[in-house]
């Protein structure tokens, strides 16, 4: 029996905390930043928790469930 690959864009970008949430990387701090304010990019550096609406969608990728 082959063993189940986990999706390698997904294990990129997504990070299983401790109490079993999943985090991401906020999006809109690549480039462009002159026109952002200090308080939004300094908000964007804060880890993004994965909706409950995508959960099991994202968890199926990781192999989680």
């Amino acid at each position: 029996m082959p063993k189940v690959k986990t999706n390698s864009s997904a294990k990129k970008r997504f990070k299983v905390t401790a109490t079993g949430k999943i985090t991401h990387q906020k999006s809109f701090k690549r480039h462009i930043l002159t026109k952002k304010t200090k308080k939004r990019k300094r908000n964007l550096r804060i880890d993004g928790e994965v909706a409950k609406s995508n959960m099991n969608f994202v968890k199926r990728l990781l192999r989680l469930k």
